[in-house]
């Protein structure tokens, strides 16, 4: 069941926003002022991955059959096309918003739940937005580059954004029982990672500035409405599946 009367949902969201909008001017910079705190960050997290969360990835890998993994895909996509419809709309980009809203009232439908892609077929391509590209385009600067626990790779205008739309703008958060709610992200994270596997070897010298850099070229495209080439992404462009 959801449950839509979350007045304390808006109101979080209302602090972040404002949050953002005042403190982002000061925080811009060009470069990584916050090594000195990202680093040991990214030591806990990598620590984390190789101990625990690579594990379970690869074991979820070996007894998920491909075309399993594929819908699992297409069900996360499906969703996300819900962030991305509303995203498009605090843009005021009707024809994104229509084609995500479409996508997923098909993929909803005729796609059972989302499972299969039948959207992509029918013409209907993903239209791929966030927040942190909603606050780029409201003028928001993009901010320090920041390490998180647990989240990874993020800028301050784009960890922003993670938090809105994973917490506001998705599909999870309203689900009442927290059993389900809580089952849908722990998929969400092992699913991810299990796809990025493959870019485990890709990794080569600082593997903190290998990260870094390889983060901050896929948001500069991503926020430009540019092609996602890598990897590293906020699983945006490991949505594109057809079942």
């Amino acid at each position: 069941m959801l449950g839509f009367a979350v007045p304390w949902r808006q109101a979080l969201l209302s602090i972040i926003v404002g949050a953002c909008l005042l403190l982002a001017p000061a925080l811009q910079a060009e470069d990584d002022p916050l090594e000195a705190i990202n680093r040991p960050v990214f030591v806990v997290n990598d620590v984390l991955d190789r101990w625990a969360l690579r594990p379970i990835a690869k074991g979820y890998d070996f007894v998920m059959p491909a075309p399993a993994q594929r819908g699992v895909s297409n069900f996360f996509a499906n969703l996300y096309d819900v962030t991305s419809t509303l995203n498009a709309v605090l843009q005021w980009r009707w024809e994104g918003a229509s084609q995500s809203g479409g996508r997923f009232l098909v993929n909803s439908t005729l796609g059972v739940a989302g499972l299969f892609d039948v959207a992509t077929p029918m013409g209907i391509r993903p239209y791929r937005t966030d927040f942190g590209q909603t606050l780029a385009l409201w003028g928001v600067p993009e901010g320090p580059y920041l390490m998180l626990p647990l989240f990874g790779p993020r800028t301050f205008r784009s960890g922003t954004g993670t938090l809105v739309d994973t917490f506001a703008l998705s599909v999870p958060p309203y689900v009442d029982n927290r059993s389900i709610r809580n089952s849908i992200w722990g998929l969400e994270l092992v699913h991810g990672r299990a796809r990025l596997l493959g870019s485990d070897e890709l990794i080569s010298g600082d593997r903190y500035i290998f990260v870094r850099d390889a983060y901050l070229q896929q948001r500069a495209a991503f926020v430009n409405d540019g092609e996602v080439q890598d990897d590293f992404s906020d699983f945006e462009d490991a949505w594109d599946q057809e079942f």
